[in-house]
């Protein structure tokens, strides 16, 4: 049975989705899939707890709130306020408190918010005003330095239960985001028996400014604070998970676009050793990470907007938070317009935190023993093609345009493939299907084939082909529709993704139980899931599993495409 708070968003979201509300809803699905929030200490809906549940925690007592069986912690402080002094440096554990705390309501997320546009127009549809003023969008908590909160769902405080951990990463690049949107939910996830943990941490400048060859030693690792916040997180867990209910031994880290590439650098992160047992990467395929030369130039800017010389960077911990995220924006408007800025303000080379890319040239070896899935949906391209009027309607010479920007000499050569495969496809969809491989599919194939290489840890790889109903079907299989399945919130957040129904319901059955699956044991197979047999990937079958209304197993699906965009799969990060 599902939430009073989704049967309110089936009953709202009954009516026809316009393009305008769900660009609102999905837009910059890269950017978090901002489907909405909860405020800070505010249950949502008709969620007052009729119980108190008390956990003593290594830093102090909480109380959540029980929802329809499910206990809810939301708001959980793992780290001390990173503002002032703490900016830019490693998180430190919180100091211990006496009194009992309240788990109820979100923490303050990440800054991320530009200054200049903060406050901006209302929503702009009428059915985007109803869902703001009823709560279907939730109010984003607000935003602080003070940020390193994490949110539980668990079926059980039992310690003796020892359930699987599954640990969310939320998208967003490396520059926005937070773990409180409806869509992440966590409650039909610790109804199928998940003990389910969101995690917010540093983002942009405050995560991943590298003044490690500017500053002093004291920034060494500036330039990945916001993974480093995630270790903590990791940490807590393991130190605390057991007190509602979970197993710290089968610890599952997953995550969506901006999230699969933290995954995949906590793959390559020696201070990440132990705290997890399995890693899921959903279409944000993170081969290669920043590079400290560009890192560098991208500080050394960002420094010239704040007016501040190399020599004084200290005085950077006296500034408001709004004046750093100004002149982060600036900086990179001011990169992009340069051509460069790809390789800043994200995870960095670092010989302690980061010493190699996690799969270049070859996987990371010492998260050998961690099995991984990894994979990317069909048509990731349509949903950051919304509002370019002109890539749904193209012609022949313009697909072709497009195709060799991609393809090069192997343009002819793989437009042919796409059509031996569909017969009928339009040219707009053969763009996207291959801009959305080579954007995404490429990277999934290179980590799963990497990773296999090791011969230790199996590695799953994965296709979303289920193409959903809304706008007419226009979007196919778009970047993150496979997180309202993953989370069981077809009728909740992710309705404007699925539009609901059976189909979606069947769909969430089976990826919400194979992710619980892989959670408890490293091996996605389970009865529960109603999918044939998955087996590892290898270099010589590759099988891949093809989620669709009738999911199967292919062997190497089209092995030309693959081929292909295999010597540039490197740079799909």
């Amino acid at each position: 049975m599902k939430s009073d708070a989704n049967d309110f968003n089936r009953s709202i979201l009954r009516q026809p989705i316009g393009r305008r509300t769900l660009f609102r809803t999905m837009a910059f699905t890269a950017g978090g899939l901002a489907v909405g929030f909860t405020p800070a200490c505010k249950p949502a809906y008709n969620e007052t707890p009729p119980v108190d549940p008390l956990v003593q925690t290594s830093c102090g007592r909480i109380r959540g709130y029980l929802n329809q069986g499910i206990y809810t912690f939301r708001g959980v402080r793992y780290g001390a306020s990173t503002a002032g002094p703490n900016r830019f440096m490693p998180p430190k554990p919180p100091e211990p408190w006496t009194e009992t705390r309240d788990a109820s309501g979100y923490g303050y997320r990440a800054p991320q918010t530009n200054p200049a546009t903060a406050g901006g127009a209302a929503p702009e549809s009428e059915l985007t005003r109803i869902l703001w003023a009823s709560d279907g969008f939730r109010v984003a908590p607000p935003e602080s330095e003070d940020c390193l909160f994490l949110n539980i769902w668990t079926p059980t405080l039992d310690p003796a239960e020892k359930r699987p951990v599954m640990v969310w990463l939320h998208g967003g690049g490396f520059s926005s985001g937070s773990s409180s949107d409806l869509l992440y939910d966590g409650t039909n996830l610790a109804r199928r028996g998940a003990v389910m943990v969101g995690v917010n941490h540093r983002l942009n400048v405050f995560g991943y400014t590298h003044f490690g060859d500017i500053g002093g030693p004291e920034y060494a690792h500036s330039g990945n604070a916001g993974q480093l916040d995630i270790i903590l997180a990791l940490k807590w867990v393991r130190d605390n998970i057991e007190r509602f209910g979970g197993d710290p031994d089968r610890v599952m880290i997953f995550g969506e676009s901006g999230g699969g590439a933290k995954v995949s650098m906590l793959l390559a992160s020696p201070p990440a050793e132990g705290l997890f047992h399995a890693a899921v990467i959903e279409s944000g395929p993170g081969v290669r990470m920043g590079e400290r030369d560009e890192a560098t130039k991208a500080a050394e800017v960002l420094l010239a907007e704040l007016g501040i010389a190399a020599k004084n960077l200290p005085e950077i911990h006296k500034l408001p938070t709004s004046t750093i995220l100004s002149a982060y924006f600036a900086t990179t408007a001011k990169l992009a317009g340069q051509g460069g800025g790809r390789g800043a303000f994200r995870p960095i080379l670092d010989p302690e935190v980061l010493p190699a890319h996690p799969f270049y040239p070859t996987a990371a070896t010492f998260s050998e023993d961690v099995p991984v899935m990894v994979g990317w949906n069909k048509t990731e391209q349509t949903a950051f093609s919304l509002g370019q009027d002109e890539l749904w309607s193209l012609d022949e010479a313009g697909m072709r345009d497009r195709i060799e920007k991609l393809a090069g000499p192997d343009m002819d050569r793989l437009i042919e493939a796409y059509r031996r495969q569909y017969p009928d496809i339009s040219p707009s969809r053969l763009y996207f299907l291959a801009a959305s491989y080579s954007g995404m599919g490429s990277g999934s194939v290179t980590i799963a084939e990497r990773k296999a290489a090791l011969g230790k840890a199996p590695a799953y790889l994965y296709r979303l082909d289920w193409e959903t109903p809304v706008l007419d079907g226009k979007l196919i299989s778009p970047h993150g529709l496979e997180m309202p399945f993953v989370f069981d919130n077809v009728e909740g957040g992710g309705f404007a993704l699925t539009g609901g129904g059976e189909q979606a319901q069947k769909m969430a059955d089976t990826l919400s139980e194979t992710w619980i699956a892989f959670a408890a044991s490293g091996n996605p197979n389970t009865p529960k899931s109603g999918l044939p047999q998955w087996d590892p990937y290898d270099a010589e079958k590759r099988p891949t599993m093809i989620f669709d209304t009738e999911s199967r197993v292919e062997l190497d699906p089209l092995r030309e495409q693959r081929l292909i965009f295999e010597e540039s799969a490197e740079d799909n990060e």
